[in-house]
């Protein structure tokens, strides 16, 4: 797979001459069946055994080089937040679409093995089941909190100690809106009880919509622009409501400053 910027850069943005004349007109008609097709022969890749850490990485390139070719522009900041760093760390973020669980693997995993927490539901999902459970990820029910957190600290904490990242979504559910007041701190919990930093990480990926169908496959809408950035490491002292207000506030600002 040829190795793209976005995997040793700070920054990345979409090349202008990524757009392909014909796909970026009928940006749906030609992401989807590119992105089935990748997903379908990584998750035989990992059904039979065979998925690897570089594996992952290229099924998310190429899943990145899809979106870019039918019109969508994506920008990554501030890669050293992370790439610098010595140890693990807790990304917590704001979940808006599909699209991140597909990009963030180029982005993350050359530089640090990680994994996320998910509803057990998507290991059993058509296409990529078998690939995200290949991972290793924290599967939680979401229907009892209590046992969401145990699981979460037991497992994260194992994972963290032998060296492995957690990318956790605090929301309950995948939203354009950010509300603060539905965002938990199960991610900074976790990072304190590990004794690791935190990266807060914000996005919007918009651009890959929701429809009547669900929301994994909805309209790719080519203009609206994809944003993800990192902010520096965090550390969770005390009872970390002070780092947990750190990362909703930069979320906030970031999307914000995206919409205007």
């Amino acid at each position: 797979m040829k190795n793209y910027s976005v995997m040793y850069s700070n920054t990345y943005t979409t090349p202008n001459d990524a757009r392909g004349f014909f796909s970026s007109r009928f940006p749906s008609l030609f992401f989807y069946p590119s992105m089935a097709k990748t997903a379908f022969f990584a998750n035989r890749e990992a059904k039979q055994g065979k998925s690897s850490d570089q594996a992952w990485v290229n099924a998310s390139l190429r899943v990145i080089k899809a979106l870019e070719r039918v019109g969508v522009s994506l920008s990554f900041e501030n890669l050293s937040a992370f790439t610098e760093l010595d140890s693990p760390c807790v990304f917590i973020g704001n979940h808006m679409s599909t699209l991140e669980t597909f990009v963030l693997p180029a982005i993350i995993q050359p530089h640090k093995p990680v994994t996320f927490v998910v509803k057990s539901s998507l290991l059993n999902y058509p296409f990529f089941g078998n690939l995200m459970a290949s991972r290793e990820p924290i599967a939680v029910n979401r229907t009892n909190p209590r046992e969401d957190l145990k699981k979460v600290l037991s497992e994260g904490c194992e994972k963290l100690a032998q060296g492995k990242s957690i990318i956790v979504f605090p929301q309950s559910t995948r939203s354009t809106n950010f509300d603060r007041t539905k965002f938990n701190s199960i991610g900074v919990k976790l990072a304190k009880k590990a004794g690791v930093p935190i990266v807060p990480l914000a996005l919007k990926t918009d651009s890959w919509g929701h429809s009547k169908l669900g929301k994994e496959f909805g309209p790719i809408d080519t203009s609206k622009k994809v944003h993800f950035a990192f902010h520096p490491p965090i550390t969770a002292e005390s009872n970390g409501k002070e780092a947990h207000t750190s990362v909703c506030n930069f979320i906030e600002t970031s999307l914000n400053k995206w919409e205007k």
